[in-house]
């Protein structure tokens, strides 16, 4: 996956793999897709996960709900945007919304709720500037809160 610049909108091709019995969009897809876009999102405002590998930290999640709207079938192709819902004013938690269309037409949307975590004091913690600058690029949806 990689972004256009100033782009959070990425246009995907499905796989077979990602079609289940009922020929249509495996619900797991939505979150696995979702969860690649945000990491690769971050990655390229310089928030990459050899940093946080490094530096031992990384998102985790507290809920993640997906809505289904119109059936996706395998030859659909696909656009996922992403946009922050809402954010800790310290940056330690945060909000993204996913919406998933296809030729305009509203299929699904996906919003997770989690923080960042350090996988060394095994606690939530404001994460390094570098993210928070990350963060702070991301396009925000109408009803972004501060949380």
């Amino acid at each position: 996956m990689s972004y256009p610049p100033g782009s959070f909108t990425l246009k995907l091709a499905l796989r077979w793999a990602d079609i289940d019995a009922n020929f249509h969009l495996r619900h797991s897809v939505y979150y696995d897709l979702d969860s690649q876009q945000r990491i690769t999102m971050l990655g390229t405002m310089g928030a990459s996960m050899s940093d946080m590998r490094k530096h031992g930290y990384g998102p985790v999640l507290f809920r993640e709900e997906c809505r289904f709207f119109k059936e996706v079938k395998l030859e659909d192709v696909l656009e996922v945007s992403v946009t922050l819902r809402g954010l800790s004013e310290d940056h330690r938690k945060f909000g993204f919304r996913h919406a998933f269309t296809r030729n305009g037409e509203h299929c699904a949307t996906l919003e997770v709720d989690g923080a960042w975590f350090n996988s060394h004091t095994r606690k939530l913690f404001a994460p390094p500037q570098q993210v928070m600058d990350a963060m702070n690029g991301f396009p925000r949806s109408a009803d972004f809160a501060w949380i």
